[in-house]
């Protein structure tokens, strides 16, 4: 994984100035910590292009390292070097090119602190089930999943409990799928 703004010498200082300045100014409450140093994090739910800056300025403000995964079709000119340096992967759902064990060896072989950051939707449209792809890459990376969300209702953003992967995907979904219920995204119709 490469440098990206969390990683800018003081750049990464000045967007944490500006993060906490402006989720303060604006309402939003920021929660929770990270519990562990290597993770997937979901981000749910995910019904808007806002989520990204917010997405970004709950990380500084909470000290994450993220690298996020993303359509394809976002990284293209001009915006690819720009999205990439905001800790983006361009992801192409058509092709079939191993992403889960790719996105494994490199959370494993990561020399240092880093979340990659998964919506379970895969989309900003509403779906009736979730990808499970953050699943398998936690499970084949050894890590925990921290749950990670985003209340437009009550302007609250942060990180909720940490689950370990058991394998059975069933059973750990519920207890996910639990955990995100009360959460409302930016379009609320999406949620």
């Amino acid at each position: 994984m490469r440098r990206t703004i969390f990683s800018t010498p003081v750049v990464n200082r000045f967007f944490c100035a500006f993060s906490h300045l402006y989720m303060r100014l604006s309402g939003w409450k920021v929660e929770g910590r990270l519990a562990v140093d290597k993770c997937v994090l979901i981000a749910a739910p995910h019904t808007s292009n806002w989520d990204l800056p917010l997405t970004l300025m709950t990380a500084f403000v909470l000290d994450l390292r993220l690298h996020w995964m993303g359509k394809h079709t976002i990284f293209k000119f001009p915006f690819g070097a720009l999205m990439r340096w905001l800790g983006g992967i361009a992801v192409n759902r058509e092709q079939k090119n191993n992403l889960v064990a790719n996105s494994a060896q490199a959370l494993r072989d990561f020399p240092g602190k880093v979340q990659l950051i998964i919506p379970p939707e895969g989309t900003r449209d509403k779906v009736t089930t979730w990808k499970t792809g953050f699943y398998w890459i936690a499970v084949q990376a050894q890590v925990p999943i921290q749950l990670a969300y985003m209340d437009y209702a009550n302007k609250r953003a942060g990180l909720g409990p940490l689950i370990q992967p058991t394998g059975d995907i069933e059973k750990d979904m519920v207890e996910i799928k639990a955990f995100y219920a009360p959460f409302m995204g930016k379009h609320a119709s999406k949620t």
